[in-house]
């Protein structure tokens, strides 16, 4: 069995590998080739915390099957332990005992940047060239690597709530991401930020629009990758409309749990057949992607455990022909 750290992950997978192992799981789910049981949560009588269990399994030449726990303790903070710890779990096919231990917190950045780098990849001008993001969490740095991986961008923005930590973030960006020719630059006004930006990505936990639509420049990408409950809302409610093409990493987690499509559906200003489809469906051309430069395109994600048991696998096969991580007899 091998255990993989951060850093033993970061070895074995790049932003590019990634992305196109995200589509791939992406795919496989529009084709029902993945099985992913309901989450079972756990409620803990200590430190009012949860843990919830996520199984799932991918049917391809052989099955990909793995569990990721995902525990949410708010009062870790007290004790600078994280909030929402996280750590996946891989299976054997053939035996079905457990070959991989990884960090599921850093997986789980990972394959939420790596989606959404797959979805401005195929969505977004292709001379794209000013991006902005908006949040500075755990999240943020792998959204920003898996932007100015997918786009040859001049420009990056950051915005966030607390402008001090805004600053403190873009500079950790320019020592990590100094291998792209990228300008970074805070902002403190959200609708400065996304003025003329061609890409804009949210990854915040906000129950308000975190910008302006009357700010957007013609043409605009943009993904919301943060909010995952009814009552989290990113993004504007009006671009949720049948004007602009809205896409979904998947229907039933997007029309179950996105308080930014959620109530725009309820308040009648879009109707269900007016979204594009998922992802997986762009991939495999049964639905239309951007047609002009001057469609405004949206990409809705909630997450999905297929993207956690794929990159997962992949890291596993990688680390063992890298001989990377620690081995353990069980």
């Amino acid at each position: 069995m091998k255990i993989l750290t951060k850093e033993d992950i970061k070895k074995c997978i790049t932003m590019n590998e990634a992305i196109e192992v995200c589509k791939s799981a992406m795919v496989n789910y529009t084709l029902s080739k993945a099985e992913i049981p309901l989450r079972t949560p756990i409620q803990s009588s200590k430190n009012n915390g949860q843990v919830l269990f996520m199984p799932g399994k991918i049917s391809e030449e052989t099955d990909n099957i793995g569990i990721k726990i995902v525990s949410v303790y708010p009062d870790n903070t007290k004790n600078n332990l994280p909030s929402v710890p996280s750590t996946m779990i891989t299976i054997d096919e053939k035996t079905g005992i457990v070959n991989g231990v990884l960090d599921g917190t850093y997986l789980t950045a990972l394959r939420t940047a790596a989606l959404q780098g797959a979805a401005t990849e195929l969505l977004s001008r292709r001379d794209s060239k000013i991006a902005t993001l908006i949040g500075t969490g755990g999240q943020a740095l792998e959204q920003a690597r898996a932007m100015m991986t997918v786009r040859n961008l001049s420009e990056l923005r950051i915005v966030a709530r607390n402008f001090e930590k805004t600053k403190n973030f873009v500079k950790t960006l320019k020592k990590e991401l100094n291998d792209f020719d990228v300008n970074i630059i805070a902002y403190s006004d959200p609708n400065e930020a996304v003025t003329d930006s061609d890409i804009i990505t949210t990854v915040t936990t906000s129950k308000t629009p975190t910008f302006s639509s009357e700010y957007l420049k013609t043409g605009v990408h943009i993904n919301g990758i943060g909010s995952f409950t009814y009552d989290m809302v990113e993004l504007p409610s009006e671009i949720i409309n049948k004007n602009n093409k809205i896409y979904f990493d998947t229907k039933d987690g997007v029309l179950s749990e996105a308080g930014d499509i959620l109530q725009p559906l309820e308040n009648k200003k879009i109707e269900l057949n007016d979204f594009q489809g998922e992802l997986g469906e762009l991939i495999l051309n049964k639905i239309e992607g951007r047609t002009n430069d001057n469609e405004t395109t949206i990409f809705k994600s909630v997450g999905t455990a297929v993207l956690d048991i794929a990159c997962a696998n992949f890291i596993i096969n990688k680390a063992k022909s890298l001989g990377i991580g620690t081995n353990i007899e069980i």
